[in-house]
């Protein structure tokens, strides 16, 4: 018998510990389930965070990541050395779209440094500006 991609199940059946079922979810009744999916960021997103990452490593002021996914928002946290607090967190909360903006960059002691609608202009508070040496 030759190999296929197909799966021997009629059309329709799922196949689950041994056993074929058939299951139809409704899409309204899953967005209103009382555990809905946690927020994340985007493909989009987290590589204009990568990036702002990457050159933050490569400067010596980051080391470390970590990134958290939950119900309300997602959070992006940067740390100088793993097992410390965060030096800051980039946060997405969805709830706050329509009013302050979505995204927002906290500090260490959680003080909003940075709040917006877009993610490009947040991340912007880590620009750093240039200055005037005289020799």
């Amino acid at each position: 018998m030759p190999m296929t991609d197909q799966s021997d199940l009629p059309e329709g059946e799922a196949h689950h510990q041994g056993q074929t079922t058939n299951v139809v979810v409704d899409f309204h009744e899953y967005k209103q389930a009382k555990n809905p999916p946690p927020i994340t960021f985007h493909r989009r997103e987290l590589d204009m965070i990568l990036r702002l990452y990457g050159r933050m490593v490569g400067e010596g002021e980051w080391r470390d990541y970590a990134i958290d996914h939950m119900r309300d928002r997602a959070v992006f946290s940067v740390f100088k050395r793993a097992g410390e607090v965060p030096l800051y967190r980039i946060e997405k909360n969805p709830k706050l779209a329509a009013k302050q903006g979505a995204y927002s960059v906290l500090n260490a002691h959680g003080t909003i440094l940075k709040r917006g609608h877009e993610l490009t202009q947040v991340l912007k508070v880590f620009d750093k500006v240039l200055k005037l040496v005289e020799t």
